[in-house]
């Protein structure tokens, strides 16, 4: 037998879900069938978009690219999952599988909180170091920093997970969530979990305050450039760009810290739900919205596609 199983009597879990009210099940199904659908649709159109026309092959484009994909991956770590709960009723996860989704959630959920970070960074390049910009954002920088932000979102994740899993789950198997994060399942273990708890606070602290710290030096750098502009055109387009991303910024570190960094003492697996429904399903259908289709590049670029496709289809 493995340490796994040595260490826990639990085989399976019981996601509770969103509702027990089944006249909630099906408007709550198909709410979250559109949204899903929709983040499917617009994140992988805006991979495909940047990959297929030249003019997007920019830093900022791969970002978004990279955003993107990251949105797909934790968005569909936990929303089918929660579709199906709705549909079928059916709400039991392996323990397997719980572990699964809880890796690939936090995994992408990093990397996600890290790619804001950089697409900051990048702006400022561009704002506020134009002429420098070309040799500060080269295809080697890129590279790398996208390679970091994959490679410690997967490094977390793992610690995370192992961590978790190697608790005794000896009492109840019922998790008070929709899907398997990590509050909701250490609160179930009948183990110490006070290292579990420092350990998520450590790092999840890390992962919020030090992307904070680099989006808002960015943006205070940023802004200065933007008030320096003589255009106010310019400087009204720059400032609603910032504003769209400032307001998912928010709304994503908001609900992080939220669920991550409160006390254990009046910690309310309620209010953890209606947060985690921000950023696991509506904020990934929001980014590409957001950051991308608001872009007259883009518009041109999807423009160019359409163009194309009727061309093709008319012969």
């Amino acid at each position: 037998m493995s340490y796994l199983e040595n260490s826990t009597k639990v085989t399976k879990f019981t996601l509770l879900g969103l509702t027990d009210n089944p006249e909630l099940e099906v408007p709550l199904f198909i709410t979250f069938t559109l949204i899903y659908l929709i983040t499917l649709i617009g994140n992988l159109g805006m991979i495909v978009l940047i990959w297929l026309d030249s003019r997007l092959h920019t830093p900022m484009y791969l970002f978004l690219s990279n955003l993107s994909l990251a949105d797909c991956v934790y968005s569909s770590a936990v929303t089918p999952k929660v579709m199906a709960g709705l549909l079928t009723g059916d709400k039991v996860i392996s323990y397997g599988g719980c572990a699964t989704q809880m890796f690939f959630f936090v995994s992408f959920a990093s990397v996600d909180c890290f790619l804001l970070a950089v697409m900051a960074f990048d702006r400022h390049a561009a704002v506020c170091k134009p002429l420098h910009y070309t040799t500060t954002m080269t295809a080697s920088v890129c590279a790398h920093m996208v390679i970091g932000c994959y490679a410690w979102g997967l490094f977390e994740s793992a610690i995370h997970t192992g961590f978790t899993f190697s608790l005794s789950f000896c009492h109840s198997n019922v998790v008070h969530h929709f899907f398997c994060d990590i509050p909701p399942i250490l609160s179930l273990s009948c183990s110490d979990i006070y290292v579990n708890e420092i350990v998520l606070f450590i790092l999840a602290s890390f992962n919020v305050f030090f992307a904070l710290i680099v989006i808002l030096t960015s943006y205070v750098f940023i802004f200065i450039a933007i008030l320096r502009m003589c255009s106010a055109e310019g400087r009204k387009k720059a400032f609603s760009t910032c504003a769209a991303h400032l307001t998912t910024v928010t709304i994503f570190y908001g609900t992080v810290i939220f669920m991550y960094l409160q006390p254990s003492f009046g910690h309310s697996m309620d209010n953890d739900q209606m947060a985690s429904v921000f950023y696991t399903i509506v904020i990934p259908m929001l980014n590409p919205v957001v950051y991308s289709l608001r872009n007259k590049e883009v518009h041109n670029a999807f423009k160019k596609v359409v163009e194309k496709m009727k061309t093709f289809f008319s012969s």
